[in-house]
Parts: C-alpha cells; structure tokens; sequence
C-alpha cells in the first residue's frame, strides 16, 4: 500500500476538507486529489464522496481512517521510542556486581537511576569476581562493578574507589579489639568466601607475602553476610570489607583485630569489555555515577574505616 497516500487521505479525513488538508501539508489540491484517486485505484474502493463544498468519507473510508489513524499513532509511538532510546530514557541495561558492591553500594545507585529514568528497565546479576567477569566477557551483562583488582584481558578497569578490609572475630574473643601478629592469626579458624572471590584471593596473597601458612577454613561460605552472622555466632576470625562490619562492630556483636604491618584495601572498580561503546543507557548510568562521585568525594570513592564518604 502507498503510505504516503494513506497519509494524505488520513489527514483530509481528519479535516474533512481537500483545501484544508492542502494548507496543512503545504502541496497543492491537485495534488491531494490525484493521491486520493490513487489510493481508490489502488483499495478499488470508493473512499471518499462530495459533501457540498466539501468531501467527507464513505462507510469503507470511515473504516479505513480509524485503521491508518492507529498506524499512523503507532509510528509516531514508534518514533518516540527510537528517540528515547537513542537518547538513553528507555531500554535495558544490565548490570553485574560482585557480592560487595552488589550489597552495600550498587542499590543506592540503581534507585537513583531509576527515580530520574524510570522508564529504563535494569537487570542486577550477582556473583563473586570470577563469575561476573565470565558474565561480561559473553555479554550477559553491559556493566560491572567489583571489589578487587583483578586484571582481565579483554575488560577495561576504571578505579572509582577504594574498600578497606578488616579482620574481625566474636566480640569475646581473646583478639578482640587488640593488635597481634598475622602469624598469629592465622591461627584462628576462618571463614572463608568461595573460590573465585577476590577476598579470598587477597587473604591467600597476604599469607603468601608474610610466607605465613594460609588459616585453616573453619567454614566457608558464597557471601559475606552468612560469614558475619558466623562469627557474630562466636565462630572464627574473617576478612570483611570494613563497611560491613562497622554496624556489628558498633553493636558489640563483633570485633576488628589489628595486624601489625598489614593495611588491606581494594579497588572498587566500573567494568566494560574492551573497543565496546556503552549503550544509551549505561553511558547515562555511567554520567550519573560521575555526579555522584563528584558530588560526595571529589571523584574518588573512599570506604574508610569510619564508613564515612571522603576524599582519598
């Protein structure tokens, strides 16, 4: 069918007068008739018929305006939903987090998000280093943000913060609130995150830098909570992110142990697959994650030990 015919009769259906439809469309009258007697040619129906100085519909026009003035409404619609997502107001972005960030930081930023595009549908997906990163290199997911500083061949790393790392035992423990040696506790039963983690991965380095024997695995655990509820429990000695553990810590629930020489941080890190531009949506996730690090810490995201927001 000739859309622009259709058009054409669509919009002196809608004013119902050739002369008008002309000024509107900014062509002639001869020219509209002429596409009207082509659209009758074409349907071999009789859509239109003098009304006085005017033309008004057949029953068949009638009927075949409201069908093009849907079409025509569902192009527009059509048209507004390129524009938005060119413009990043609408869509899908899916975004991966490692069990730290996922918790603890990534919520906060996703309600922003949405409160300004609530249009933008986002899809969270959860897992240690290891598995967010396979999650990225196949394309599950556009985004990732992760504890650690692994590096990765084919994934671009851009450091927006850094996360402190404690040791912490049951509030009664005998190490509770002192300073020891690493040898020392290491001694201590720990529990242990999954194989793939980045803490666990930074433990093992600790112990492999102090050539100190790595702990024994009291317990181990896919998350950081369960492993707090363990030693909050009075089981075991854990490396936490330090914005985990100040609101146990706070409660006497649990308590940081200081080892002398040893200060653990950690990169927070915005992932992305190498040569690969980021989609309407992430790059506005990604402007608004720029505002809210410069609005809080000057550009850089500090965990510090008193889980306050500052410049590093």
């Amino acid at each position: 069918m000739n859309l622009h015919a259709l058009r054409i009769f669509a919009e002196v259906g809608k004013l119902g007068s050739v002369t008008k439809a002309a000024e509107q469309l900014l062509i002639s009258q001869p020219a509209i008739t002429a596409q009207l007697r082509k659209l009758e040619q074409e349907t071999r129906l009789r859509l239109v018929e003098p009304d006085g100085r005017g033309i008004k519909l057949t029953a068949n026009g009638e009927l075949l305006y409201a069908q093009a003035m849907r079409l025509f409404a569902q192009e527009r619609e059509i048209e507004q939903l390129i524009a938005d997502l060119q413009e990043g107001e609408q869509g899908r972005l899916r975004i991966g987090a490692t069990l730290f960030p996922a918790n603890y930081l990534v919520p906060g930023w996703v309600a922003r998000f949405k409160k300004e595009h609530p249009r933008v549908e986002i899809e969270m997906h959860t897992g240690n280093s290891r598995l967010v990163f396979d999650q990225l290199l196949r394309g599950d997911v556009e985004l990732a943000l992760m504890a650690g500083g692994w590096e990765e061949a084919g994934i671009e790393r851009r450091v927006i913060g850094w996360d402190e790392l404690w040791f912490i035992v049951p509030a009664d423990h005998e190490l509770a609130g002192s300073c020891t040696t690493i040898e020392r506790l290491m001694r201590e039963p720990f529990l242990f995150r999954e194989q793939g983690s980045s803490t666990r991965n930074m433990l093992l380095s600790l112990c492999a830098t102090h050539r100190v024997e790595p702990p024994q695995a009291g317990l181990m655990f896919q998350g950081i909570h369960e492993g707090l509820q363990a030693v909050i429990a009075g089981y075991g000695a854990m490396l936490v992110p330090s914005l985990a553990a100040r609101e146990p810590i706070a409660a006497g629930k649990a308590a940081r142990v200081c080892v002398e020489g040893v200060s653990m941080e950690r990169p927070i890190t915005l992932c992305m697959r190498k040569g690969e531009q980021a989609s309407p949506a992430a790059a506005r996730f990604i402007r608004m994650l720029e505002q809210i690090l410069a609005e809080e810490t000057n550009g850089s995201l500090q965990l510090s030990t008193d889980a306050n927001v500052q410049s590093k």
